[in-house]
């Protein structure tokens, strides 16, 4: 007797099917602890805590219906991917520009990294889904704008400023936030030169299963970052000793 597959059906042995799943569910759950958590912590936190909730959430909401095209047409489900990728990697670069402004971030900078962000979507979508022959000088036209980030985070006003607060809890933060932009993002480039006529194309490894797993590590693992400095800096903070200020009692924090 034949079995008839529907569309929420998850085929035996399908790993790539089973990361879908696996990857919306993650997702939905570490945007519940993000937003569970926020009260937990304290000033710019919270708003930081927020972002890493949306960034996981938009991503659940995505993966619900990418998981559906991919079980009922055995394809990537490209379009839905950079749609994702257009809101939630511009919103962890806003990331970097939250954790730096109590200590003088610029908006300038927050903007100078969504517009690279931006930027290496927009070529990178061209060459993966508009014009796949040329996708080895889209992807490199793409890593322009990953460049700027680095240089941003790495060299510019996010490392200047992040070292000039002398404050544990930011500069522990940005620095891991770096290594996940830096090692991180690079699972990206891999899966995109795997695409048919991509340099990597003769690896036949599934494209899906890349991104999938590079979205679980990168999307919630930066929110855990974010969180843990949040949490340490909350806990330095209720800690510093109270100080009697013109009168007035001022809480003084004192390095994490």
């Amino acid at each position: 007797m034949e079995t008839i597959l529907l569309v929420g059906d998850l085929r035996p042995g399908d790993v790539v099917g089973f990361t879908f799943f696996t990857g919306y569910m993650a997702m939905f759950a570490a945007s519940v602890f993000f937003f569970l958590e926020r009260s937990q912590v304290e000033g710019h936190w919270k708003t930081s805590l927020t972002i890493s909730g949306l960034i996981t959430m938009i991503a659940a909401v995505h993966y619900f219906y990418m998981r559906d095209q991919y079980l009922a047409t055995n394809s990537s489900p490209t379009e839905f991917r950079y749609i994702d990728w257009t809101l939630t990697v511009p919103l962890m670069c806003v990331e970097f520009y939250l954790i730096i402004k109590p200590f003088g971030g610029k908006i300038s900078t927050m903007w100078k990294l969504i517009g690279y962000s931006v930027f290496m979507l927009v070529f990178g979508y061209v060459g993966e889904s508009l014009d796949r022959p040329n996708s080895a000088i889209w992807g490199a036209v793409s890593t322009v704008g990953y460049i700027g980030i680095l240089y941003e985070i790495y060299l510019g006003d996010v490392k200047k400023i992040a070292d000039a607060s002398r404050d544990a809890s930011t500069l522990k933060a940005v620095s891991l936030l770096r290594w996940f932009v830096l090692v991180g993002w690079a699972i990206y480039p891999i899966g995109y030169m795997m695409i048919p006529g991509g340099l990597l194309a003769g690896l036949n490894i599934n494209i899906d299963l890349i991104y999938n797993i590079g979205d679980a590590i990168n999307k919630i693992g930066f929110g855990l970052v974010v969180y843990s400095a949040a949490v340490a800096n909350s806990k330095a903070h209720n800690e510093a000793p109270v100080q009697r200020v013109d009168g007035r009692f001022n809480r003084e924090p004192v390095d994490a």
